[in-house]
């Protein structure tokens, strides 16, 4: 039943609040009722929807990681080079938690509150998004560029561990060092310096 109200106005509302709450009370302070005042909704609206916070917070997950899945592969569809699509990965990612602040928070930090969302759900999502970026290394050694030896299963979580670092150090600092340009730009060249066949392969200043 629950699964046949997603995406109706009322669902959207809840996950709407829910981002804004927990970013501003943090997961474990957040209380339902604070989430449905935010959503307009009646305490008792919340659980036609979800079972507890954690249910919540997955489903938001879910949620926001449909919107940048997608986002993700309508930007990478532009590209062919393999080389280009790295640096497009990085910044991309980058933009979206530098424009998505609050959601930035939920995912950097409170997500990682959640026992149940770390030790029980299968994160299928997340899997997908990071396939992507093992999709662009395998066709880099295709097509010649990257060395042959890179292992895609382990460059693809290298890959996003900077990008999360990153994103985590704007979200914990009150000021950011670096803009979303510059430090997209300087990850894909550490990598792409790491995976090309030959300094010549990589991406030009």
């Amino acid at each position: 039943m629950r699964s046949a109200r997603r995406n109706t106005d009322k669902f959207n509302r809840i996950i709407q609040a829910a981002v804004k709450i927990f970013a501003r009370k943090g997961f474990y302070n957040a209380k339902i009722a604070e989430i449905a005042r935010e959503a307009q909704v009646a305490d008792g609206t919340i659980y036609l929807y979800f079972q507890n916070k954690d249910d919540i917070l997955i489903n938001l997950f879910e949620v926001k990681m449909d919107l940048i899945l997608q986002n993700m592969r309508e930007k990478l569809a532009l590209e062919k080079n393999p080389l280009k699509k790295v640096q497009i990965f990085a910044l991309q990612h980058l933009k979206m938690m530098e424009n998505s602040k609050e959601l930035s928070e939920v995912i950097q930090v409170e997500m990682r509150q959640s026992s149940k969302f770390m030790k029980e759900y299968k994160n299928e999502k997340f899997f997908e998004y990071l396939r992507i970026f093992s999709d662009i290394v395998e066709q880099g050694q295709i097509e010649g560029v990257f060395r042959p030896d890179i292992i895609p299963g382990i460059a693809k979580r290298a890959f996003f561990g900077a990008l999360d670092e990153m994103s985590r150090y704007w979200v914990l600092s009150a000021k950011k060092k670096y803009d979303v340009e510059t430090a997209a730009k300087e990850i894909s060249r550490l990598f792409l310096e790491g995976m090309c066949m030959s300094p010549e392969g990589g991406l030009s200043s």
